[in-house]
């Protein structure tokens, strides 16, 4: 079953985090854009209100999340009712798939990035962004998983985990870079976006899917 309930009940609260920690948000957002690529259709798994998608100019997605879905949906998005680990898509259909902090809410990571790895094109990528459970933020997050409402249901992944998954589901790591240092209240401006992982608490990692290559 998927992850849903926390987002269904208090998807209000969820938007509002972005709003509080926006300087956070948008240090994420930059480290995802210097990742994606610039043409291409690209769809965004767990799109959620819509918020990343928005700001990024991605167009399309899926969201399993009935509350999130309709706040997507009204901002002129195209999202479709499914789960990462069966998606709606045709095989190699896709130039770009984004996962943005869903790692942690799908019920099988595997299933869910050989899903991505078939709805890519050749020579498409996955941008997989998250919260490294080995970072200052990561750590916080499980130290009050039980008290949070969202993350409650979390599974956390540290950043060399999350690789050799990716590289068991076929893909080849193309880059990663990390932003979000510190504390979250001590954020007052857009961080810089770093190259490799294990300093920055917001990790996000491009997976390449190459030419010619099979599972």
């Amino acid at each position: 079953m998927p992850k849903i309930s926390a987002f269904q009940q208090y998807s209000d609260e969820y938007d509002n985090w972005f709003t509080i920690n926006h300087f956070a948000f948008l240090s994420e957002l930059e480290a995802v854009k210097m990742l994606l690529p610039v043409t291409g259709r690209v769809i965004e798994i767990g799109i959620g209100s819509g918020i990343f998608a928005k700001a990024l100019g991605i167009k399309e997605g899926i969201e399993p999340s009935a509350a999130m879905r309709h706040r997507a949906q009204k901002k002129g998005l195209k999202v479709l009712e499914a789960v990462a680990e069966k998606l709606p898509y045709g095989d190699e259909s896709v130039d770009a798939a984004v996962m943005i902090t869903t790692v942690c809410f799908v019920d099988d990571v595997y299933k869910s990035f050989a899903e991505a790895y078939r709805i890519l094109k050749n020579g498409g990528c996955i941008i997989v962004g998250f919260v490294d459970e080995d970072s200052p933020l990561g750590r916080e997050y499980l130290k009050y998983k039980d008290q949070s409402k969202f993350y409650k249901e979390a599974t956390f992944f540290g950043t060399q985990e999350l690789t050799n998954i990716l590289q068991q589901t076929g893909f080849t790591i193309e880059k990663i870079v990390q932003t979000v240092f510190g504390t979250l209240k001590d954020i007052h401006e857009v961080q810089p976006v770093v190259e490799g992982y294990g300093n920055g608490s917001f990790v996000v990692i491009k997976g390449g899917k190459k030419y010619g290559s099979n599972l």
